[in-house]
Parts: structure tokens; C-alpha cells; sequence
């Protein structure tokens, strides 16, 4: 999973849990700031009640209701009410307000009331005021004011998750252009960009330098490699020229007998040998240190039936059928030489490794507007274990087969020095095929 849609879930999941919390937590919320408002009120209502209180008044309150020693008044809806009762005067010794929160009816209609309950004397006779404030409508807002803070919530939270979805993208859009750039793209260090990606996150400012440093130094490793090989493979064909001479010398001596002269072919024999795998490693240092042009004109099909006619001994000789499903004519530009030596290598491979009287199909393409040639063989196929390494140098499928074990190395440099990959698919047993993706456009 991609960071930022670790981000995102992350998100979502914090979200959701504050939503689940506040839907149980809102209640208890809104209960104590209703509550704070409804004692606040009664506090200033028994507050105007006390300060217009007199004999008179308590005794008409008193006198106009029909309960004994008890005046209560209510509202229309019955929002709240007022009630005065008289109590023993030894009941009340001291000023008391106590709040409490019960049902009370109220003219045969049962409600829950918030109620302040104050206990006082006043000309030496006991009372209880009671104030009370009706909580239905406040039980009914409950749900009202709770479904409408998670509406708003739940929208305030997705305009912000989406603000943030766009702003992660945003920051992270430099780290995927280097990604992209500087690591995904690059088959060669040669072909490395190390334009410096903007953005504005440090860390990933020191990423983009810390890669091209490393690629820095790669490149280094990489040219002092190239140099080293292509300066000893150049100095070892000197010698590998005289010993030739010598032994080639040594053959015109009569006094040798056949033992010493069979000895002699053969060290003539392991020189060819030596000799081959020089300028095969020649032939990849220059091509790897682009000493070739690619501005020839090469038509690919007339490329293949010339090196057809040059290994027809050769495929006449294991009676093998070629079969040509070829559909394009495809041209383009590169170095002839290189793509000759590219091909032929990948068919004597399919003759080399075929079974006798088999068959070797071309069949061509194109995928995503690019062009694409396999070469497929009947033979044993290749090791699974051996494909990820099949294109490194000395590497040899069948050690029973003579060969050097360069020649895939060499037409993966030129593939590579042609702006082309080559890919490999095999099953044991049944074949081979290999494909050729040309990345430069028809003509």
C-alpha cells in the first residue's frame, strides 16, 4: 500500500472513532450546559421571587390556592411553574437550595421537571419554593442537536479529508517524480538525469541529492570498470598474437613428434578461444562506452532473411523448420553491424539449444505503439532458476554445448545500445522465446 493511502486510511479511521465518540458523548454534553443554563435561570428566579417577597403577597399566594397552605402557578404550556408551601417550623433551620431533576404532574400531565427546591423562614414561619423547569423539549432537541452537530461534523471532516488528500498529493508529487526519473526509468547510469526535482520538503531535497551522489559514484565504478576491461582485453591480444606465432612456428619443426604436435593444436586451439572472448568483451566495452552510430537505415526483415541464408548449412544440418509469421516491414535507424551481430546471436542460440528436426517461429508486433520481435525455438527450454541471470556475461545454459557464455551478454549491450530491452519466456521441455522490444518509433 502506497504511503499516502496509509495516510488516507489512517485518517478515515480517527475520523470515524471521534464521530463514534462524540455520538455518545454529545448527550452528556449538551445535558450539563442545558442544565448549567436551566440553574442559572431558576437561581435568578427564585432571586426576583425572594427580593418581591412580603406578608402579604404570602398570604394571598397562599389564600388563592385550594390546596392547604400550598400556591402553585404554572405556565400555559407547562414549561414550568412556581410552587410555595408552607412547612413545620422546625423543619428549616438554615437557608437551603438543593437542585433536582424528577417527574412531577403537572395538571394530570406527567412531566420531568429540573427543579430548584429553597428552604427558608420568613417571620419566624417555615416555607419551601420550589421553581421547576419542564426537560421534555430539552430530551427533544437532544437527538435534534446531536444528529445536526455529526451532520456538520461528518461535513467538516470529509471537505477536510479531501483538503488533505490533495495536499498529501501535492507534497508527494516530487518524491514520484524522482522515483519515477531517477530510479524507474534508469536501465543505464550513463542515461541518468540528475536535474534536481523541485519541491519543498527538505527530506526530499536530500533524497534527490543523496541519489545523485550515489549515481555519481556509480557511474565512476562503472566507467573505471569499462576502461579496466577494454584496457586488458586490449593488452592480453599482443601476447595472446605471439604465442600464436610461436606455436604456429613449432608446427614447421620436424623434430616434434605427433604427441607434441597434437599438444601444439591444442594450445593453438584454447588461443582462438582466448582470443574470441577478448573481442567479445571488446565488442560489449564499446558498445557499453557507445563507440558505435546508430544512423543507418536498417529494414529488419531484410536484416533476418540475410542471416537466414548465412546459417542455412547450419539449420539444414539439424533438418530444422523455419516458420516466418511475420506481419510488419519495420525501419528504423541504428547500426546495422550491431543489430547483424544482435540476431544472429539469438538464433544460433535457437539452433544451438533446439532438438533435432524442430522448428524456429518469428512472429512480430505491435503493443502500446511499439514494435516487438520473437524468436521462438522447440527445444529444452531454460532452468526457471536461470532466467533472472540468462543476459550476464559467461553465463552458459547447457555446459554439454560449446559456447563462451557471452554471446546473450553482447546482444543485451546492443539491445540496451539501441534503446531496446530483450525478454525471455520459457517452459522446460517444450521452448523458448525470445522478444525483442524496439522502444524507437516505426518509420
Amino acid at each position: 500500500m502506497k504511503f499516502k493511502h496509509q495516510v488516507a486510511v489512517f485518517s478515515i479511521l480517527t475520523r470515524i472513532v471521534l464521530i463514534v465518540v462524540l455520538w455518545f458523548v454529545l448527550p452528556v454534553l449538551v445535558e450539563k450546559v442545558v442544565f448549567r443554563h436551566i440553574t442559572t435561570s431558576l437561581l435568578e428566579k427564585r432571586e426576583k421571587f425572594i427580593r418581591h417577597l412580603d406578608k402579604d403577597e404570602i398570604n394571598e399566594f397562599l389564600s388563592n390556592n385550594d390546596l392547604d397552605d400550598t400556591y402553585a402557578s404554572f405556565s400555559k404550556l407547562h414549561s414550568e411553574f412556581l410552587q410555595l408551601s408552607r412547612l413545620p417550623d422546625d423543619k428549616v433551620t438554615e437557608f437551603k437550595t438543593v437542585f433536582v431533576t424528577e417527574p412531577r404532574i403537572i395538571e394530570d400531565e406527567e412531566n420531568e421537571y429540573r427543579i430548584l427546591q429553597y428552604s427558608f423562614k420568613y417571620e419566624g414561619k417555615s416555607y419551601l419554593l420550589e421553581i421547576g423547569n419542564n426537560l421534555a423539549q430539552v430530551k427533544d432537541l437532544y437527538f435534534v442537536i446531536r444528529f445536526f452537530t455529526v451532520a456538520v461534523l461528518i461535513g467538516l471532516i470529509l471537505l477536510t479529508f479531501l483538503l488533505e488528500a490533495f495536499y498529501i498529493d501535492y507534497l508527494l508529487r516530487p518524491f514520484y517524480k524522482i522515483i519515477d526519473r531517477k530510479i524507474r526509468h534508469i536501465d543505464d547510469p550513463e542515461t541518468y538525469n540528475n536535474d534536481t526535482i523541485k519541491t519543498h520538503s527538505d527530506d526530499f531535497k536530500e533524497l534527490d541529492q543523496a541519489l545523485d551522489q550515489m549515481m555519481d559514484r556509480m557511474l565512476d565504478v562503472l566507467q573505471k570498470e569499462k576502461q579496466f576491461i577494454a584496457n586488458v582485453s586490449h593488452e592480453l591480444l599482443t601476447p595472446i598474437a605471439i604465442l600464436r606465432s610461436r606455436f604456429e612456428n613449432l608446427l614447421q619443426n620436424e623434430s616434434i613428434d605427433n604427441d607434441g604436435l597434437e599438444k601444439i593444436v591444442s594450445s593453438l586451439k584454447t588461443l582462438d578461444n582466448l582470443k574470441k572472448i577478448i573481442n567479445n568483451l571488446l565488442l560489449i566495452s564499446k558498445v557499453e562506452n557507445h563507440k558505435f552510430q546508430a544512423d543507418e537505415t536498417i529494414v529488419l526483415q531484410e536484416l533476418l532473411n540475410e542471416l537466414l541464408g548465412e546459417l542455412d548449412d547450419r539449420i539444414k544440418d539439424k533438418e530444422i523448420t523455419v516458420i516466418s509469421e511475420l506481419k510488419q516491414q519495420y525501419i528504423f535507424k541504428g547500426n546495422r553491424t550491431l543489430m547483424h551481430i544482435l540476431l544472429f546471436n539469438l538464433l544460433v542460440n535457437a539452433l544451438k539449444y533446439n532438438k533435432e528436426g524442430g522448428s524456429i517461429i518469428f512472429t512480430d508486433g505491435f503493443e502500446e505503439g511499439k514494435y516487438w520481435l520473437a524468436v521462438t525455438d522447440t527445444g529444452k527450454g531454460i532452468p526457471a532458476d536461470m532466467t533472472a541471470t540468462l543476459f550476464d556475461r559467461f553465463t552458459r545454459i547447457n555446459l554439454q554445448v560449446e559456447g563462451q557464455g557471452l554471446g546473450l551478454a553482447i546482444a543485451n549491450s546492443i539491445a540496451r545500445f539501441h534503446n531496446c530491452n530483450i525478454t525471455v519466456r520459457s517452459v522446460e521441455n517444450a521452448g523458448s522465446t525470445f522478444t525483442v522490444h524496439f522502444k524507437l518509433p516505426e518509420k
